[in-house]
């Protein structure tokens, strides 16, 4: 959409508005505005108001970078990595996300970053909301489309914002004059708020919108059959729900599906970024790799990064080109192997970052021969892009060797958890007993089994620790840029049936097809594509990395398999890394038992004892807001 110019007319209004308030002299302010420009009057015609609904959608990139609270600290993912527990290392201490101990507290930066930014969207949305019957002229029927975009933005936010924190202060019109006072609204009201926003907005909203990105009827009816399954789990008694909920939601999810306006797509990889898995073979470009994914109609709503140049966010903008982009390729990534790598801004594989770290369930939940999402997801294959000699001379397992290597080249293969190397001859050169030229690990071994280590006395300079995130890597980024034009989805039409699913298993009626299983198999059959219908095996205990192989449990659904605990499983390898993971695990009451099952951080706690309580299913209200109110806003329960 062509939001960026409108919000670059927004921005030059609140500099010129400033021009004029901070002189001193009286004559200046009182005499000297030739173009009569305020935010009032601006914001009072059509295009002024337009602008001000426009500068509500870019902080939705900033929102959804929070990721250290919405993905981290889950049963997927980690802040590090858990090598240390996994050998068995003395004095191992984890994040304090992750560990969930009297470290993770209001002082925790992230979680005033998201406070802020959150508030400052309801803010602007508000005032959109706000100032609708002071607008002069226009077309009224375009007013209020602007008006439901605004509303269902802002229902988006106190969604967010509900979810982490419980009572929330709910201020419903535009914050002109700073206040020391902070009221919590409870669960409850903001639900129904939330509820009403969505409601006025679905009557509103166009089926299609007049630009990509712009909220859609559809979205909106996806959001709010998000709000009812979450309501309907009733958190502590505390937001209003109940088993009606449950109905309402899959109600929706049905009309959605049946509209046929956002189908599957037959391809799973489409979703995302075209990209070869060896780089060097690469023929996309950084602009033809995302015309697909971004053109999907499985997608009901995203955030926008197609067109940076003219979509502006306000924060964590790249410096050199004043422009942000996505850059979630880069935080989930782990790179290649450091073999024979071209260095700096030309380097194919551009910037992999590990700032969320998969737990080994990420990759055991995964049939590998058979779902095509985990092939999707990782590249398990590293490739030379430069010409080398790596000498073994110095390795544990000494051979003497040099080994020479050019671009094409592969330098390291991680095997899936059910293709584990059976003998010596399949392993690298590098190892004792080894044929290969590149170094091969296994499952097990990953996270820190070989590089120079007083624990393990292991030295091994081709080792490589674990698969790359693949699923968002777009080619053609420079190194230093780190910032890619993928449209990040937030509603996709798959989750649609998962959330159906959901809502059945938990009492739901009038499913128009059928058992939950049945919703649930659809989106497991798009993945196994040409596997459609058979049995997937997972690994048994997707927790444990030493299990055998052959201990597996299949999950293609059935009536009587069906449960919350596999929705969530196939949650997990669906939407692995683009799911509010922490919010699913909170919305169906599972962030202990399956943090405590699958995150090692969370599982060890401190020194082999779990620290996440009841408590933690809320975060605690940042200290900054603590610091500022008068009375001072209360703290919740536990920190």
């Amino acid at each position: 959409m062509n939001i960026s110019k409108n919000f670059q007319r927004f921005s030059i209004s609140l500099v010129l508005l400033s021009m004029v308030m901070v002189g001193c002299n009286k004559n200046f302010i009182t005499e000297f505005n030739p173009a009569n420009r305020t935010t009032d009057n601006f914001y009072n015609t059509p295009g002024g108001y337009l602008n001000l609904v426009n500068s509500c959608y870019p902080l939705l990139r900033d929102l959804t970078q929070r990721k250290k609270l919405t993905h981290n600290s889950t049963d997927i993912f980690a802040e590090n990595g858990s090598y240390g527990i996994f050998y068995n290392l003395a004095n191992q201490v984890g994040s304090p996300k992750d560990v969930y101990d009297i470290r993770f507290n209001s002082t925790d930066g992230e979680l005033q970053t998201y406070w802020d930014q959150l508030y400052r969207e309801i803010n602007r949305c508000n005032a959109a909301i706000s100032r609708e019957k002071a607008v002069v002229g226009g077309d009224a029927a375009v007013i209020a489309n602007l008006v439901g975009q605004a509303k269902f933005l802002r229902a988006l936010s106190y969604f967010w914002a509900v979810q982490q924190w419980g009572d929330i202060p709910m201020p419903l019109t535009e914050s002109l004059t700073g206040s020391l006072e902070a009221k919590k609204s409870t669960a409850k009201e903001v639900y129904t708020q939330i509820l009403k926003d969505l409601d006025e907005a679905i009557a509103v909203l166009p089926v299609t919108p007049s630009e990509r990105g712009r909220a859609s009827k559809g979205a909106a009816q996806f959001l709010q059959a998000k709000v009812y399954l979450t309501r309907g789990w009733n958190f502590n008694n505390s937001l209003g729900g109940s088993d009606a909920d449950f109905t309402k939601s899959l109600a929706l999810c049905d009309a959605l599906i049946a509209s046929n306006l956002y189908p599957m797509e037959k391809d799973w990889n489409t979703l995302f970024p075209i990209h070869n898995k060896n780089v060097n073979l690469e023929t996309a470009t950084l602009a033809s790799s995302v015309v697909t994914a971004n053109a999907s109609k499985e997608v009901i709503f995203a955030v926008q990064y197609e067109n940076p140049a003219f979509y502006k966010g306000d924060l964590n903008f790249d410096a050199a080109t004043g422009i942000q982009g996505n850059n979630i390729h880069s935080q989930m990534g782990g790179g290649p192997s450091g073999i024979a790598q071209i260095a700096g801004a030309a380097a194919p594989y551009s910037v992999m970052k590990n700032v969320h770290i998969v737990n080994w369930v990420a990759y055991r939940l995964f049939d590998p021969k058979l779902d095509a999402r985990y092939e999707g997801t990782y590249n398990s294959v590293s490739y030379a892009t430069t010409s080398a000699a790596i000498s073994l001379k110095n390795n544990t397992y000494s051979s003497n060797t040099t080994l020479n290597f050019v671009k094409g080249d592969t330098t390291a293969v991680i095997r899936a958890w059910n293709n584990p190397v059976l003998s010596a001859s399949e392993r690298g050169l590098n190892v004792a007993g080894g044929t290969k030229k590149y170094h091969v690990t296994n499952h097990d071994e990953m996270e820190g089994y070989a590089p120079i280590n007083a624990t393990t006395g292991v030295t091994d300079n081709m080792f490589w620790g674990k698969p790359m995130i693949w699923k968002f890597f777009q080619p053609g980024l420079p190194t230093s840029d780190g910032w890619g034009t993928w449209n990040e989805p937030l509603f996709r039409s798959a989750e649609l049936y998962l959330m159906a699913a959901e809502a059945i298993v938990k009492g739901a009626t009038g499913a128009k097809l059928g058992t939950a299983d049945v919703y649930y198999n659809v989106v497991l059959d798009r993945a196994l594509a040409s596997n459609a219908g058979k049995a997937p095996a997972r690994a048994a205990n997707a927790d444990d990395a030493r299990d055998v192989p052959t201990n597996v449990v299949s999950y293609r659904a059935t009536p009587a398999t069906i449960s919350i605990d596999m929705i969530l499983d196939e949650s997990a390898r669906e939407f692995l890394g683009e799911s509010f993971r922490w919010n699913d695990l909170k919305r169906t009451q599972t962030l202990i038992s399956r943090g405590t099952k699958y995150n090692p951080w969370t599982k060890y706690g401190l020194g082999g004892t779990p620290q996440i309580k009841a408590m933690h299913y809320l975060r605690p209200i940042p200290q900054g807001m603590l610091d500022v109110t008068n009375p001072k806003i209360e703290q919740n329960p536990g920190y």
